[in-house]
């Protein structure tokens, strides 16, 4: 998994009715894109993750 400041860290829902989790990518703190990742959610607090099997990144330049 490799990502860059600004693609979107989706963490899918492990449980039915359970809403995927979108975060932005504001910081890679792993060497060439790898995890861990210093992400910002929409409510402005920020966590450091590195995402597991059930997240995806989305990269910007496909987003649009």
């Amino acid at each position: 998994m490799r990502a860059t400041v600004g693609d979107r860290l989706v963490q899918h829902g492990r449980v039915v009715g359970l809403h995927d989790q979108v975060s932005e990518v504001v910081e890679v703190m792993g060497t060439e894109g790898n995890p861990p990742y210093r992400v910002r959610f929409p409510d402005g607090h920020e966590a450091v993750m590195s995402p597991g099997p059930d997240c995806e990144v989305r990269h910007q330049d496909t987003e649009r």
